[in-house]
């Protein structure tokens, strides 16, 4: 089954970058309120907030354990981007919904693309299953995955809230660099912990192909039966494919991801006789009182999960 992301992507894309050309750079910030900005999803409106500290109130359109690919916007939505001074979104696709909303919205709030200056990697949309032959490449959307990529997200994100807020850039840009300072300590305990993991277990199986950004800048391998959205569907001959690495490759874990229906990853943990190594969170931060409530957390809530399961040196 092709994903509806490989369906409208091209053209999603293509009518919000009009939308962001033409959009009129509204919604005056007086002096004794705060900051409304709206974030896509929940990682987004964490790094938001680390930027705007108490000079922003942040709201996001796809809240805690939610998945953005395939969201459904509602009403309320729309008022929120009515009512918004900046509009942060992620952008290489992961928004496929977003430029209809906008147009609902009527919104003249700016529209800050936080992968601006990312170098997108390729990812795959299907596995060439249901029908299709061959492979939907895209670019892959899960650029937080990279800690260095999530130092752009903070640089645009700082210029945005200081393009609508002239007046506290000094704050936005004092908060950026402390948070740059967080993200160099989190990006040294990262690579320490994959450094205690044996090189022969470093695989990982995972979903949806939303590690790819992790691989690249980090050396885990990540396995995945879906493609890079969830809308993907896997294939029972990517199932038994992967089943049969896990067996070959002796790969000791598979992970559950907070955005997606358990049920693969544990036929797959049956069949190959691998444990489920736990959850992980790929897409969206967890609620307040789970482990991965910023971005930060989360990162830390999965490598800590990785290790355990992968075991140590």
């Amino acid at each position: 089954m092709q994903s509806r992301r490989h369906m409208v992507g091209s053209a999603a894309a293509a009518c919000l970058g009009l939308l962001l050309a033409l959009a009129p750079f509204g919604n005056a910030v007086h002096a004794d309120e705060p900051v409304k900005a709206v974030a896509t999803f929940s990682i987004l409106g964490d790094l938001v907030k680390q930027v705007g500290g108490d000079r922003v109130e942040v709201s996001t359109l796809v809240g805690p354990d939610a998945d953005a690919h395939g969201y459904n916007p509602a009403p309320g939505d729309a008022r929120k981007l009515t009512a918004a001074h900046l509009v942060v979104v992620n952008g290489l696709g992961l928004e496929g919904w977003l430029d209809r909303l906008i147009k609902a919205s009527g919104t003249k709030a700016p529209v800050i693309v936080a992968t601006k200056g990312v170098n997108p990697i390729e990812g795959d949309d299907d596995h060439g299953g249901g029908g299709h032959a061959g492979h939907a490449h895209h670019d892959d959307p899960h650029a937080w995955q990279s800690i260095a990529n999530v130092r752009i997200y903070i640089a645009n994100i700082r210029d945005g809230l200081s393009k609508v807020d002239p007046g506290r850039a000094a704050d936005y840009a004092a908060n950026a660099k402390a948070y740059l300072a967080t993200l160099d300590g989190l990006e040294a305990d990262i690579r320490a912990a994959i450094a205690a993991i044996p090189p022969e277990h470093r695989k990982i199986i995972t979903t949806h192909d939303a590690f790819g950004y992790f691989t690249a800048a980090y050396g885990l391998d990540f396995i995945a039966p879906q493609g890079v959205s969830t809308d993907s569907e896997a294939s029972p001959k990517d199932v038994a494919r992967i089943i049969r690495q896990i067996r070959r490759d002796k790969i000791p874990a598979v992970f559950l991801e907070n955005v997606a229906d358990p049920r693969l990853m544990q036929q797959i943990s049956r069949e190959s006789g691998a444990t489920v190594g736990g959850k992980v969170y790929s897409d969206a931060l967890s609620g307040s009182d789970g482990p991965a409530a910023t971005y930060a957390a989360m990162m830390r809530s999965n490598i800590a999960a990785f290790s355990a399961a992968l075991g140590k040196k």
